[in-house]
């Protein structure tokens, strides 16, 4: 099997490759997509196209060729390691912005040959996006082809699509069982008068049908679409993956379950006349194109997008059960680091990686990392998504000494009862004053978030501010957003909700109570470190009255924020107060849950400051 991250010479070979393929079917332009037939953001081998063409590794790109131009768009989470990977391979990177999508548009309508034919594949992308990649490309007089998949003609050994089994999940974790989603899902159609309603995002129908699977690293989800009528709900899935037990109760609640590759099908099949509910930024254009002309389409947000981002009191208890057993394996493993740099252990950022999914794995109800780990010293910390390879990574300490800096660890864990994610920053030897100041603007946009209260229904790409304002203070930005949604023993990364400046503040994007939001403000400098503090904030009740009702935050996560990085005469009187409640919190949540050197680690890092 091929790998995703090969030489540049190979590299080389396949933009050849495709290139020659480009010739033969007389385009002028390939657009290469970090994509697959359901729009998600981390993808099965098989669909792994930009990554195969193009050597980067990062969740996020377009790379686009021409017989004489390769360029990759990413952005700023991504330049610095675009740059070390594209190294050598003819591929430019071509920096955007958050707004990636529009900075490639432009660039196209600017670029493409007039006349011309522009191919990508239609099963891997999204609708809504192929209305601007028109639009765009219209402006030249070119069209746009989607019933090729070159990709097809030159990777030989592409692998097959994964077949992981399928498994339920237990009644006793979900609030409500699959009938009741179902049923829900047909309100909203009647509603919007819809006789029909199509699913092809994941973890919307891992949500609906209380199923899991591991189709997709980090991701419990499984390859699916499913189609809701009034009175049926088909599931297509690859029939084997489904043990007869588990297929017999879902026909008991309605469900028939049918081959993967009949999915488009289906949609062909439905009658003139009839109306479909599809939610364009969650659904392909090949998908789209299947239906047939006659059928009227609603565009609108998938129901289930809504329905899952607010967890029930039930399932909040349960996340911070994961939280708790999240929070007592880092204790663990920031015990074991204290010493292994005291001793002057040999430790890289692949150790830090080893360590804390293995302390996570010991912990009740853990079942797989939530994201790849990144491990992050000094210099390779201002990349926010970095990634330690065997080939390429820091060494923090072995026997000749250990280094003086900022380790940055953002890592999370899938727990039956709940997904959790987390950046902590640590000391390593010394610190200068620079790095502690950086340390505590980030803390102190943090903590600005997470005290928040806001009126219910703010959209939440205007509380983004909140925790830039320190930081901007200083004169200095960060790239990322603020803040993702969280899935329930799902996708780490969810909507609708994004406490981004990069977000268009639609009404599904307003915060509701029960809502799981990352809060991670952060800080990089080229060449030198990065900082970046992460807690999980529940959107809970705050008051209610005259003007209305309002909410704020409760922070799920449970671990303690290292006091050697701060700068104590930064912070005012009121963010110490809420450290040292945060840390008192943390300890008394976690204390029974570890003992010995973690215990005394805990009290230590929890100590009032």
């Amino acid at each position: 099997m091929d790998t995703v991250v090969d030489s540049a010479g190979q590299i080389r070979a396949r933009i050849d490759a495709l290139r020659a393929s480009m010739s033969a079917h007389g385009l002028s332009m390939w657009i290469a997509l970090s994509s697959d037939p359901h729009l998600s953001e981390y993808l099965p081998a098989h669909w792994q196209s930009r990554q195969w063409l193009s050597g980067f590794s990062g969740s996020a790109g377009t790379l686009v060729l021409t017989a004489d131009f390769a360029g990759l768009w990413v952005d700023s989470r991504y330049w610095v390691e675009a740059e070390a990977q594209l190294a050598g391979t003819g591929i430019q990177t071509v920096r955007a912005s958050s707004a990636m999508g529009a900075a490639l548009f432009d660039w196209l309508a600017q670029n493409v040959a007039n006349n011309s034919d522009v191919g990508t594949d239609g099963q891997a992308l999204g609708f809504s996006v192929a209305r601007s990649l028109e639009a765009a490309l219209q402006k030249r007089d070119a069209r746009l082809r989607t019933d090729l998949d070159l990709l097809d003609e030159i990777w030989t050994s592409r692998p097959p699509l994964p077949t992981a089994a399928v498994f339920e999940r237990r009644r006793a974790l979900e609030s409500m069982d699959r009938r009741e989603k179902i049923a829900k899902i047909r309100q909203q159609m009647a509603t919007l008068g819809a006789q029909w309603h199509w699913i092809s995002s994941l973890d919307d129908i891992a949500w609906l049908l209380n199923l899991r699977g591991a189709d997709i690293p980090f991701n419990p989800v499984f390859l699916a679409h499913v189609l809701i009528g009034t009175s049926e709900a088909r599931l297509f899935v690859a029939p084997e993956k489904v043990a007869l037990p588990l297929r017999e109760q879902l026909l008991t609640d309605g469900v028939s379950i049918l081959p993967y590759n009949q999915a488009s099908t289906a949609l062909g099949e439905l009658a003139s006349g009839e109306v479909l509910l599809i939610d364009p930024r969650r659904v392909t254009l090949a998908m789209v194109r299947s239906v047939p002309a006659g059928v009227r389409i609603i565009e609108q947000i998938n129901p289930t997008v809504l329905l899952k981002s607010r967890k029930s009191e039930a399932e909040l208890a349960n996340v911070r059960l994961a939280m708790e057993q999240d929070g007592a394996a880092l204790c663990e493993f920031f015990a074991w680091l204290e010493q292994a740099l005291e001793r002057r252990e040999r430790v890289t950022e692949l150790t830090i990686d080893e360590q804390i999914t293995a302390q996570r794995a010991r912990r009740h109800g853990f079942i797989t990392p939530s994201f790849g780990t990144i491990a992050a010293f000094n210099a390779n910390g201002a990349s926010p998504h970095y990634s330690a390879t065997a080939a390429a990574h820091a060494v923090i300490c072995d026997a000749q000494g250990c280094g003086n800096g900022l380790l940055l660890i953002d890592s999370g864990g899938q727990y039956e009862t709940g997904t959790t994610d987390i950046t902590r920053v640590i000391a390593v030897g010394e610190l200068s004053a620079e790095q502690r100041r950086d340390f505590t603007l980030v803390l102190r946009g943090m903590i600005q978030l997470s005290r928040a209260q806001f009126p219910r229904g703010t959209r939440s790409p205007m509380l983004d501010a909140l925790a830039r304002a320190p930081i901007w203070a200083a004169g200095i930005d960060y790239g990322h957003g603020t803040g993702h949604g969280v899935g329930y023993f799902l996708n780490v990364h969810e909507g609708p909700q994004s406490i981004s400046p990069h977000l268009a503040p639609d009404p599904q994007t307003a915060m509701e109570p029960g809502m799981i939001t990352s809060n991670e403000p952060g800080i990089y400098r080229p060449g030198r470190w990065g900082v970046r503090i992460e807690n999980l904030l529940a959107t809970v009740p705050a008051e209610a009255g005259e003007f209305g009702e309002f909410l704020k935050f409760e922070t799920l996560t449970l671990c303690p924020i290292d006091l050697r990085c701060i700068e104590r005469g930064l912070l005012r009187e009121d963010e110490v107060a809420w450290l040292n409640d945060y840390h008192r919190h943390v300890r008394e949540r976690l204390r029974f849950l570890v003992s010995g050197g973690a215990l005394a680690w805990l009290e230590r890092s929890t100590r009032p400051l």
